[in-house]
C-alpha cells in the first residue's frame, strides 16, 4: 500500500493538521513503514522456517540476514510524478535530436538515462560525484549559471525551481527563488532553443521547507518572453495528462505540471 493510499484510508488526505503531523513524524521515524514491517514479519517467518527446511537450502545465518518486508506489493509501485516526467522530457528532447543537452538539477536518474543518446551536463548546486560517459557535472547555482546568454539550444529543469530560495538544500534563502530561476534559465536558452520545465502546479501555496505548489498560469508568466509549445501534467491521484490545458491543473492539490517552451 502506498503513502497516499494510506493517507485516503486513514482519512489524512482532507485533514491538513493531521497530515502537517505526519510530514513532521516522518522525519523521524515513519510510523507507516513501521506498522508494515509489524505486520510482514509473521510471512518473513515464515518463509524463513520454511526455506531453511527445502531440500538443498544454504544455511540461513543470522548475521547474514537482510530483512526486506515492505517489498511483497499486489502492483509494481511507482513514483508518477518522476515516472511520468523523466518519460516526457526524455521523448520530446529525443524527437528534436540536440546536438547536446544541459539539465539543471533534476532528479540525477534523468540525466544519467538521457546520456545514453546525447551527451549531457548536468549542472547542480550539489556537485554530482560520479563518473559516466556522455555525462559531465558542473556545480553551480541556477541563480547563477556558468552560461552565456541565448547559448544554450536543449535545457531542462525538472522539478527543481520550487525549492529556490528554500534552505532544503543549503541555497540561501529567497521568496523569490522560483521567478528568479525561470529568468535564469530564459537568460540562458538560445534563440530557437527548446526548455522542458516541471513543477508542482495547482492551489498556490508555500509548503516550508519542502516546495511550494504554483498556478500553472503563473509559471507561463515568469516565462513571458518564451512561447509555450506544450502543457501537461500528472493529476493528484497520479494520473499523465497529456497535451492539456493549463487551466485543467489550476485547481489540483499537489499535480506536476510539465512545460514545453520554446525562445523565438
Amino acid at each position: 500500500m502506498s503513502i497516499r493510499s494510506l493517507f485516503k484510508a486513514l482519512g489524512l488526505s482532507r485533514n491538513k493538521g493531521l497530515r502537517c503531523l505526519y510530514y513532521w513524524v516522518d522525519q523521524f521515524f515513519d510510523p507507516f513503514r513501521f506498522i508494515e514491517a509489524a505486520g510482514a514479519m509473521g510471512w518473513y517467518l515464515r518463509d524463513w522456517w520454511r526455506y531453511s527446511r527445502s531440500p538443498s537450502a544454504e544455511k540461513i545465518l543470522v548475521t547474514n540476514t537482510f530483512p526486506q518486508l515492505h517489498d511483497r506489493k499486489a502492483v509494481t509501485p511507482f513514483e508518477p510524478q518522476y515516472f511520468y516526467i523523466n518519460n516526457w522530457a526524455i521523448r520530446r528532447i529525443g524527437s528534436q535530436k540536440p546536438s547536446f543537452h544541459v539539465d539543471v538539477a533534476s532528479q540525477v536518474i534523468f540525466p544519467s538515462l538521457l546520456s545514453a543518446s546525447v551527451p549531457v551536463v548536468f549542472i547542480d548546486y550539489r556537485p554530482l560525484c560520479a563518473s559516466l560517459s556522455g555525462l559531465t557535472s558542473i556545480s553551480a547555482s541556477i541563480l547563477d549559471l556558468p552560461l552565456r546568454e541565448n547559448s544554450i539550444p536543449s535545457l531542462s529543469c525538472l522539478h527543481v525551481a520550487e525549492h529556490v530560495g528554500l534552505g532544503r538544500y543549503g541555497d540561501p534563502l529567497d521568496p523569490f527563488g522560483t521567478q528568479k530561476s525561470a529568468r535564469s534559465l530564459a537568460r540562458v536558452l538560445a534563440k530557437g532553443g527548446n526548455l522542458y520545465f516541471a513543477v508542482p502546479v495547482g492551489v498556490p501555496r508555500l509548503c516550508f521547507n519542502a516546495h511550494r505548489i504554483h498556478d500553472p498560469k503563473a509559471i507561463r508568466d515568469y516565462f513571458s518572453d518564451l512561447d509555450l509549445v506544450e502543457f501537461s501534467y500528472v493529476t493528484d491521484t497520479g494520473e499523465f495528462r497529456e497535451l492539456a490545458c493549463l487551466t485543467d491543473a489550476s485547481r489540483s492539490n499537489y499535480g506536476c505540471g510539465m512545460f514545453w517552451f520554446r525562445k523565438e
